[in-house]
């Protein structure tokens, strides 16, 4: 992710310094990786192959967190998802960088509230969660603390546009945030269609891409129910929603398939679908491929 981001802001021109935290340069060349990125880019006609120097040129690489102190306007933290190494994190980036700099962190799952808790200038703490490849899709969950001040917000979001991102404004920090809320609702329903034999995995997929996942991306539930009605909402949720799963626990077809070791691509495609090596590398292929010619043609890119 840290790349990803690092990526995004180098193609519009900002000057970047990546931090090497923990075993960073241990798990890839990040240089390398930006530019395999830059080249499907480029392969894809979304930008010139003459400009991959360029933009790989405005990225700068470091071990030294204190290098970035007087540097930055904005720092993006993407280091592993533990409380405490992010608080730790944090308070080291808070008592090193002058107030006027934005501290951010991109956990996905963790609160931002809580890891700021530590650090005495909680006000400049917020979260902004990427989306993953964060070059890609464009939404940026800006995450409200209970410390953040309004201005903190506004350059936070000033930047984010200036980076071709769609920031929305999260203004309770609650688990999941926003949009991993709506997305994990849809799972566990996904989840309890098959674990209740109503159809496979492989169709529930292809229900959603083939109907309501094409729409979803020009018009979303409040301009869906609006357009059609909210009697009629009102009227397909009095009858359905009884029916619907309401499980606080992960389920047991989730948990089955973790106790037996099949957790999907990272265990040889053994997950809720068997999957060959060609049909994994093809689906993330086409994942990035088809990102890029939806991005396009929503003029998000």
């Amino acid at each position: 992710m840290g790349v990803g981001i690092a990526q995004l802001f180098a193609m519009k021109g900002f000057s970047v310094k990546i931090i090497y935290v923990g075993n960073d340069k241990e798990r890839g060349d990040s240089r390398s990786n930006m530019e395999k990125n830059l080249q499907v880019l480029s392969e894809n006609d979304v930008l010139d192959s003459k400009d991959i120097p360029t933009i790989l040129d405005h990225v700068t690489y470091t071990e030294d967190a204190a290098e970035v102190a007087n540097f930055a306007d904005i720092i993006f933290e993407c280091i592993v998802e533990k409380l405490e190494v992010k608080q730790e994190f944090f308070k080291m980036l808070d008592s090193i960088c002058p107030p006027n700099v934005i501290l951010a962190s991109n956990s996905s799952a963790i609160s931002t509230t809580e890891i700021a808790a530590t650090s005495v200038h909680k006000e400049r703490i917020v979260g902004t969660h990427y989306w993953n490849p964060a070059y890609l899709i464009p939404l940026v969950e800006v995450v409200k603390t209970k410390y953040a001040s309004p201005e903190i917000i506004d350059r936070a979001f000033e930047i984010l546009r200036d980076g071709g991102k769609t920031p929305v404004l999260v203004r309770k920090d609650v688990p999941g945030f926003l949009a991993n809320r709506l997305q994990h609702a849809l799972f566990r329903e996904a989840i309890s269609i098959v674990e209740n034999g109503i159809a496979s995995p492989e169709d529930v997929d292809e229900a959603i891409k083939c109907s309501f996942g094409m729409r979803v991306g020009i018009s979303a539930p409040f301009e869906v129910m609006d357009m059609g009605g909210l009697d009629l909402t009102y009227n397909i949720h009095s009858y359905l929603f009884p029916h619907i799963e309401d499980t606080h626990e992960a389920q047991k077809l989730l948990t089955d398939h973790m106790a037996k070791g099949e957790l999907g691509f990272k265990t040889g495609g053994h997950g809720f679908v068997e999957r060959t090596q060609e049909e994994m590398d093809a689906a993330n292929k086409n994942l990035i491929v088809k990102l890029i010619k939806v991005a396009k043609a929503l003029d998000r890119l």
